[in-house]
């Protein structure tokens, strides 16, 4: 293969099931150089075992030391990124171990970045379960200037960033390691360091990959009566409250903005992208859920 040399990072956990079919749709990328960096959760299913023999044959595969138990997504990819050394390359991708990837998603993906001159990228996505139900997950609507403090810019496993800013992210992860382990959602702290950094990102609306949904998904989609549900009792225990206040400290976010309440409503319509996301959080500022002040 020819082309930009892409570090993919893909955490695994209990994934004998649909890892093959993911691997096999990433050797399929067109017109780019792969390596993939496995991280496996302490697991019950072999899935370690199996990913060191599938590397046995597959030269562009290195699976990480295996034995720890990280408990969810984004430990494991912040163990990722810290570990693995991804500087000689030219982008670092994110993957999850169940997913499939269309075979010009990491070449569509390089070619934005270079020709709209943007540091990072992420797509739509086509959700997508057994019985052959289909659903297109938008999340392409235009940026907001503080959208990356209450949201992130889709699925992690779309995202394939510049490796110069990963490298300035893999710093600060390091210095403020048991910190950065308090973040319950990878792709929102990594989208929230991007923006808040001043690096540029381009969300593409045409999806590249075929985002499996099933129940052992730890995010999977955010739709309908149980989503809203699900938002609101974490509104209620303070998990959301408490994780736009680590990520602010984390990218050195200074403001008074996510403390007032007066602030948070003058600025509404820049904090989401969505105007029913807009909406919702209107209500919930006006409720008192997620400020002091």
């Amino acid at each position: 293969m020819s082309g930009s040399r892409i570090a993919i990072l893909l955490a695994a956990y209990n994934g004998i099931e649909f890892i093959e079919q993911q691997l096999l749709s990433i050797k399929q990328q067109k017109n780019v150089d792969v390596s993939v960096f496995i991280s496996v959760d302490l697991s019950t299913d072999n899935t370690y075992e199996w990913c060191v023999n599938y590397a046995r044959q597959h030269s562009e595969i290195t699976v990480l030391n295996y034995g720890d138990k990280f408990g969810g997504a984004a430990p494991n990819f912040f163990r990722l990124i810290k570990d693995v050394d991804f500087s000689g390359f030219d982008y670092v991708a994110l993957a999850d171990q169940d997913d499939i990837w269309l075979a010009d998603k990491l070449i569509s993906a390089c070619n934005h970045i270079k020709e709209k001159k943007v540091n990072a990228y992420s797509s739509n996505v086509l959700a997508f379960w057994d019985n052959g139900r289909e659903h297109l997950i938008n999340k392409a609507q235009p940026q907001r200037k503080y959208d990356y403090l209450f949201e992130a810019a889709g699925p992690g496993c779309t995202y394939v960033l510049e490796v110069k800013p990963m490298l300035v992210f893999k710093k600060m992860i390091i210095e403020r390691w048991k910190q950065v382990n308090n973040v319950n959602l990878h792709d929102w702290l990594i989208y929230a360091f991007f923006r808040g950094k001043g690096y540029q990102w381009f969300i593409d609306p045409i999806p590249k990959m075929r985002y499996r949904q099933h129940e052992d998904n730890q995010v999977g989609i955010n739709k309908g009566l149980k989503a809203i549900f699900r938002r609101l009792a974490l509104l209620r225990n303070g998990w959301y409250q408490k994780q736009i206040r680590l990520i602010s400290y984390l990218i050195d976010f200074q403001t008074d903005l996510i403390e007032t309440r007066w602030l948070m409503l003058k600025a509404i319509n820049q904090l989401r992208r969505r105007f029913q996301d807009r909406l919702m959080l209107l209500i919930f500022v006006l409720l008192g859920f997620l400020t002091s002040k």
